[in-house]
């Protein structure tokens, strides 16, 4: 079957195309992109479309840039598309944003797609993937342990976003491309340069450009391409078609589980910021494994503040959800942190809150922001309530330099645990007391001078003790900041 026809049995399939579709083609110069660009000017009559390309370079490949973005315009030019191009620093969002190469390179191609696409007025996003880029996507998850979403694979069609050639396997598409005698119901009125630095012999030289990063093996999509699935076509020629139709049906299955996810999810959430999502934990507690995973998935996918949790970081979820006890938590890739609270699941990337400090002139009380608490500093007579030692603590206040510090833990702090006697680092203290490191540095510490007072809902110091020489007390409260 001409290639032209197949591509439009899976346009139809789909439902990528309507009359009148004004289109944005992502076009690199590559065999699949120019492939492409041929399918739809054959059949944009049909449809009435409007077709304009970009092309977006990323800044990875200066000497190579020149070359594809003035082969793409001439390509343009002899279609009859319109053409725009548009750079993108992929170095430095991959360092803001804490990204490899490939994410970042992807995130802003596809933002590069979008903003291009509103001011074409365009209605569709056509992009040059193919069954070969399925078959690759499909064993790059496969090997990085996806469950059944991930190994679902590229999908047709995803929102404003088409994928005419995801049907059409690779070695086709070049078959069709290095024919330098297509036939005019293929190639129509098509008349493509050679691309330029091309060698010049009597041979045909193919109307496409070679990214020269495609040839390097030391990136995980290219050793897929080139020595894995090479590899296994040995035992199966039709490994592509194979893997494909496997990446079919899990897609079409995993299409109805979604519809129960989001019906599922609507129940669960109870807060939700830029950074945090806060899950109702008795519904999750109770889900079945298949579903749950699916809940967390889609969480993670709906807050770009997640990124960074893979499959092997969902089955902790779990466990945490299942088995864990209340106050237990996980610390994941890119700072964040997922807590089992008393009812809720807290998914957060925010940084620890970490307090301020304040001074303390008894009598006096401050609001501690972050911690939640007032400590309360009061001056009183000789008592025989001493206090609990955590929410309220009678001290000798002779012994102290007013006014007193209230501030975070630092970097040496050590103090003499009352009741211990011995000297003590706080880190150990705080360890030994079971206290999350994301939570140590909103603990209030009150200090005389350099000396450590109390450590506020804790335990205080023997230095400041009440014994009988005692003449002067201060009385240190806490109540919760409402």
């Amino acid at each position: 079957m001409e290639l032209s026809k197949r591509v439009r049995e899976t346009i139809k399939k789909y439902s990528m195309l309507s009359e009148n579709d004004s289109i944005l083609l992502g076009l690199s110069g590559g065999p699949d992109s120019v492939c492409l660009a041929l399918i739809l000017d054959k059949i944009k009559k049909d449809f009435n479309l409007l077709v304009n390309a970009v092309y977006v370079n990323h800044g990875l490949r200066p000497d190579e840039v020149e070359n594809e973005e003035e082969f793409c315009k001439d390509l343009c030019n002899n279609l009859g598309i319109g053409f725009s191009s548009k750079s993108v620093d992929v170095k430095k969002y991959a360092k803001d944003k804490k990204l490899n190469k490939q994410e970042a390179a992807r995130e802003l191609r596809y933002k590069a797609y979008e903003e291009i696409s509103s001011q074409v007025n365009a209605t569709k996003i056509a992009l040059g993937h193919t069954a070969d880029d399925q078959a690759e996507t499909f064993l790059m998850r496969l090997l990085r342990g996806s469950g059944q979403k991930g190994l679902s694979g590229i999908p047709p069609v995803r929102g404003r976003i088409i994928r005419p050639l995801i049907e059409v396997e690779r070695k086709d598409i070049e078959k069709f491309l290095a024919d330098d005698s297509l036939p005019a119901d293929e190639a129509g009125s098509l008349i493509i340069n050679r691309p330029k630095g091309s060698p010049k012999s009597d041979s045909f030289s193919p109307p496409f450009i070679i990214d020269s990063s495609n040839l390097k093996t030391d990136y995980f999509r290219n050793w897929v391409r080139q020595i894995i699935i090479p590899e296994l076509k040995k035992r199966n020629p039709a490994l592509i078609k194979t893997i494909c139709r496997s990446a079919d049906i899990l897609r079409e299955e995993d299409a109805y589980f979604e519809i129960v996810v989001t019906k599922t999810l609507m129940r669960l959430i109870s807060r939700k910021s830029n950074d945090t999502i806060e899950l109702f934990l008795i519904p999750l507690e109770t889900m079945e494994k298949p579903i749950l995973r699916r809940v967390l998935r889609r969480v993670i996918e709906e807050m770009e503040s997640l990124r960074g949790i893979g499959f092997v970081h969902l089955e902790d979820i779990i466990s945490l959800i299942k088995a864990g006890r209340v106050g237990n938590r996980l610390y994941l890739p890119k700072g964040i942190r997922v807590i089992k609270g008393y009812s809720l699941l807290i998914m957060t990337s925010a940084e620890p809150v970490r307090i301020a400090e304040y001074e303390l002139q008894p009598p006096c009380e401050v609001a501690v922001r972050g911690a939640g608490i007032v400590i309360k500093a009061l001056f009183e007579g000789k008592s025989a309530d001493l206090g609990d030692g955590k929410a309220s603590v009678l001290l000798d206040a002779g012994a102290m330099n007013f006014p007193l510090k209230v501030r975070p833990r630092a970097n040496g702090d050590f103090f003499f645990p009352l009741g211990f006697g011995k000297k003590k680092k706080l880190q150990d203290f705080l360890v030994d007391e079971r206290i999350p490191r994301d939570e140590r540095d909103k603990i209030p510490v009150i200090v005389s001078g350099n000396d450590i007072v109390w450590i506020s809902g804790y335990r205080a110091d023997e230095r400041f003790r009440i014994t009988d020489k005692t003449e002067k007390f201060l009385r240190l409260i806490i109540t919760k900041d409402v």
